[in-house]
């Protein structure tokens, strides 16, 4: 079975591993049955690599990813590297990733599975069918800006600063992500900023509603300040479709739509970049839980956002639609058997419902994929 689809493995720290074992396990069967193959290098980012090579990714490591097809990434960090200075924490090494293969554009998929509906913290009535996608830009903002630091003032009271930045290009950018999103889903997108009150809000909003009428006036668009949005994500989120932000806002409000999901170990996410001259986009997929130390290494991760991860890689990476959609029906239905990571199983009816560990999720995937095929 030949191959050139390269991608990169990165497992990381905490439960990173051990979901990411179970991924191979479907990377396995793919080539297997569907002749679907990798050439596959893994390597060590965040905690493991601070141990391996004293920084939180080598360069040798970043070599690799920028030449890959896909990066498949696990979770960075834990309390063992707590005290390191901020420049070396495991969490840089991500960051890093994100910023030198310019991925400015991180999808974040908020899906309702029917069997999982009383695992949200809201009404059934309310999130039944929930199926969003929050485009969160991911290069720029304030967690990039400049000036950004911690000084000491004259009178000895200290000072931190971090900037607000955008540009232009960055903007349209990623806004044209979203409509190109949303023309294959319900051809909805909403813009969030906060206008009333900041300079890049009403930059954001400008260029978002020119690029609208320049190239995408096909599609709905609607302005939000971020604020208001946060309340119509709890009170009616089905009346969203394609949410694009910016990088700070977007970080809210993907960890806040994830949690109508009734767990964040159900939620994938991809960061691309943008399209070379052959159309091929530079990408790092990763489920958007933590490295959740407290669990790490007992076998009780929930392995689903890293399997859905690798889904959404055969889908936007390699144009592997009919195996993203094999890979996302065969969790579907295995949550619709009843199997549960313990995550999973806050709330909500448990009739038929059998509590499972990260192996026997993954072993129930494959079965159900054999199965399905």
């Amino acid at each position: 079975m030949a191959s050139n689809r390269n991608l990169l493995v990165l497992p990381g720290d905490g439960i990173g591993p051990e979901v990411m074992n179970e991924v191979r396990k479907i990377i396995a069967w793919m080539g297997r049955k569907r002749a679907v193959g990798f050439d596959i290098q893994e390597d060590v980012v965040g905690g493991a690599a601070l141990d391996k090579h004293g920084v939180p990714l080598a360069d040798a490591t970043m070599k690799t990813a920028l030449e890959a097809d896909a990066v498949l990434f696990g979770s960075v960090g834990g309390p063992k590297w707590d005290n390191v200075e901020f420049n070396k924490k495991p969490e840089r090494g991500l960051l890093r990733l994100r910023k030198e293969m310019d991925l400015f554009a991180n999808l974040r998929p908020a899906k309702v599975f029917d069997a999982l509906i009383d695992a949200s913290s809201l009404k059934p009535e309310i999130v039944k069918g929930l199926d969003i996608m929050i485009i969160r830009e991911l290069t720029g903002g304030v967690y990039f800006g400049e000036p950004r630091g911690v000084s000491t003032l004259p009178n000895g009271e200290r000072e931190a600063v971090d900037t607000q930045r955008y540009k232009t290009s960055e903007i349209r950018r990623v806004c044209a992500v979203a409509f190109e999103l949303a023309r294959k889903r319900r051809n909805k997108v909403c813009s969030s900023e906060k206008a009333n009150v900041m300079h890049t809000g009403v930059l954001w909003r400008d260029e978002a509603t020119k690029l609208h009428k320049e190239q995408y006036a096909d599609v709905e668009l609607q302005h939000m300040y971020a604020d208001a949005l946060a309340m119509q994500l709890l009170r009616s989120p089905g009346q969203f479709d394609v949410i694009v932000t910016d990088n700070l806002f977007g970080d809210i409000l993907s960890d806040e739509a994830s949690m109508l999901t009734g767990s964040l170990g159900m939620l994938p996410s991809a960061s691309l970049g943008a399209p070379d001259a052959t159309g091929r986009r530079k990408a790092l997929y990763e489920p958007i839980h933590g490295s959740a130390p407290d669990i790490a290494g007992k076998g009780l991760a929930n392995p689903l956002a890293e399997t859905l991860s690798y889904a959404m890689m055969l889908r936007y990476s390699f144009d592997l639609g009919n195996e993203a959609d094999l890979v996302e029906k065969a969790v579907e239905n295995v949550l619709a058997t009843g199997y549960r990571t313990a995550d999973l199983l806050g709330g909500g009816k448990q009739d038929g419902v059998k509590k499972v560990g990260t192996q026997e999720m993954g072993d129930a995937i494959v079965k159900e994929l054999d199965r399905l095929a």
